[in-house]
């Protein structure tokens, strides 16, 4: 995608389903560790095929981002199991349920006025530096707006998808990263729940394929 393209992009990812200072707060460990390499499923619009790349780890965590607000514990006194995700629309929050009583809280972007939803679904696929391909319905829709989306972008710092995605159910949502973690706090997306970089990377490896998630 030509760069003009992507500078386009970047100003407006903020209303799709898309070098901070952190220090963690007590009690929360650092997500673990990656590799140098990590192998992601990217389109090559060239041969128009699906095929498998490695990217550089190293490289891309230099263009992390983190929350404007940071995780925190706080108890947890409901009767969901440990392991369970429930996103609390209302409060722009997302708990990861402990063992222990307690949760961990992240701050987190929600679906716009006319794309919110409530429900229970799964984790269906998990994904790292996913690609993104907009639904034909959204392209039309952005595009009524003069706003031409790519047929699909590659994963990366730019991609409004972020560091990870993680796939509810056999619905277009999805709990994934951000490129603009100024917006989380906010209802700003097409549905999906967005979380910093820094934030998802952690969530991608607590939660599990088959994870009940809990939309409120």
């Amino acid at each position: 995608m030509p760069s003009s393209m992507i500078s386009r992009f970047a100003i407006w990812a903020a209303i799709v389903c898309a070098t901070y200072l952190f220090a963690p707060i007590s009690g929360i460990q650092p997500a673990a560790a990656t590799s140098a390499q990590t192998e992601v499923r990217q389109f090559d619009a060239a041969t128009g095929k699906w095929v498998k790349k490695r990217v550089d780890n190293r490289k891309l965590a230099r263009r992390l981002n983190v929350a404007p607000v940071p995780p925190q514990i706080v108890p947890y006194e409901g009767r969901a199991r440990p392991g369970t995700i429930i996103v609390d629309t209302g409060q722009r929050r997302l708990l990861y349920v402990n063992r222990d009583g307690t949760a961990i809280s992240y701050i987190i972007g929600v679906g716009r006025e006319g794309f919110s939803w409530k429900g229970s679904e799964k984790i269906s696929r998990k994904a790292e530096w996913p690609s993104w391909t907009p639904p034909e319905e959204m392209r039309q829709r952005e595009a009524a707006n003069g706003r031409i989306l790519p047929a699909t972008m590659e994963g990366g710092p730019d991609n409004p998808l972020g560091a990870r995605a993680l796939y509810l159910g056999g619905t277009l949502y999805r709990i994934h990263g951000t490129n603009e973690p100024w917006t989380l706090g906010k209802a700003v997306s097409s549905g999906c729940i967005r979380m910093a970089n820094e934030d998802i990377i952690e969530l991608y490896n607590k939660a599990n394929i088959g994870s009940m998630v809990i939309v409120q």
